[in-house]
């Protein structure tokens, strides 16, 4: 069973890589297997620790259910238990969300993404539920917590994990929304017991802190800084992980906004350009895309290839 301690380092968030036709509305498998194949193969061998699916930037909003399970059995392949992978299966109901833990389970996936159902805003009290009932139902599967109070409407308050570290199998938590003094009193409460990927700006201090590593989204741009942040904390090189966390912010976020939350579609338009994997078009609904969202995407790619130039592979740089 997936461990709280296997899940440390950089988690690639994947995209959901896309057939060149898959931004038509008649589109029904739209999972380009091929390109995800290749690059996660890449990325593991360039030295990703965790591979995540299926989250906001995962499109797990825009699959259909068919094209969910062929993305999660291509990723498992691909990975060939080289890193732990760990299957999204947010929902709208706890029902649709066993069900496609089921599958995950069946697949071969070390664990599962899940966020709070999130079409009304849960209790604190209903959200703990929601995680004790299906770490309940899947004793075997590695649970990891998506936190996303910005989407899926709660944010798990401290309180709540006294209740989720009874469940030896909730293993970790996809976080970036906490103060350096709730991440502390977090800390006093699960660690050991719940592993804590933060953001990757956010690695200097959390990680300092106790957090076991960090997501990336950009890692598929070319995941060169992000494993250089990742060597340097191991190294207990602070003032490095401090320069890149700056330079990560500086050329990692979303500038245009459109009266939209462009943010994980930019990123994968930005792929596109950068050259390190091909994730292709959005899917519908997102089929008006605003022309300065694809220039500040092209401007995400360039300032992205400049930082793996300032952090290469370690073959490149030595």
């Amino acid at each position: 069973m997936l461990r709280a301690q296997d899940m440390q380092g950089v988690m690639g968030m994947m995209p959901a890589f896309t057939t060149p036709d898959g931004d038509k509305l008649g589109a029904k498998d739209t999972i380009n297997t091929a390109e995800l194949t290749r690059a996660v193969d890449q990325i593991i061998r360039d030295g990703v620790d965790v591979i995540a699916t299926m989250g906001s930037f995962g499109e797990c909003h825009t699959l259909l259910r068919k094209e969910q399970e062929t993305l999660a059995q291509a990723t498992i392949a691909a990975a060939k238990k080289r890193v732990p992978v760990i299957i999204g299966c947010t929902s709208l109901n706890t029902r649709e969300t066993l069900e496609k833990m089921q599958f995950a389970a069946d697949a071969g996936a070390d664990g599962v993404l899940c966020g709070v159902p999130f079409y009304f805003p849960a209790t604190a009290d209903n959200a703990a539920q929601f995680y004790l009932d299906i770490a309940d139902a899947f004793p075997q599967l590695g649970i990891v917590i998506y936190h996303n109070p910005a989407l899926h409407h709660v944010k798990l308050p401290v309180s709540i994990f006294e209740k989720l570290v009874t469940r030896p199998n909730i293993v970790a938590m996809k976080d970036s929304h906490r103060t350096p003094l709730e991440f502390m009193q977090l800390m006093k409460v699960i660690k050991g017991k719940i592993s804590v990927l933060c953001n990757q700006s956010q690695a200097y201090p959390f990680v300092q802190m106790g957090a076991a590593g960090c997501w990336s989204i950009n890692a598929w741009l070319g995941p060169w800084p992000v494993l250089r942040l990742r060597d340097a904390w191991r190294a207990g090189d602070w003032e490095t992980v401090k320069e890149i966390c700056i330079d990560l912010e500086a050329h990692g976020r979303t500038k245009s906004g459109s009266g939209l939350n462009w943010r994980e579609n930019h990123a994968k338009i930005a792929m596109n350009y950068a050259g390190y994997c091909s994730p292709g078009p959005l899917r519908p609904p997102f089929r008006n895309i605003p022309p300065e969202v694809v220039e500040d995407a092209k401007k995400l790619a360039e300032g992205w290839k400049k930082l793996c130039e300032k952090y290469p592979p370690k073959k490149a740089a030595a």
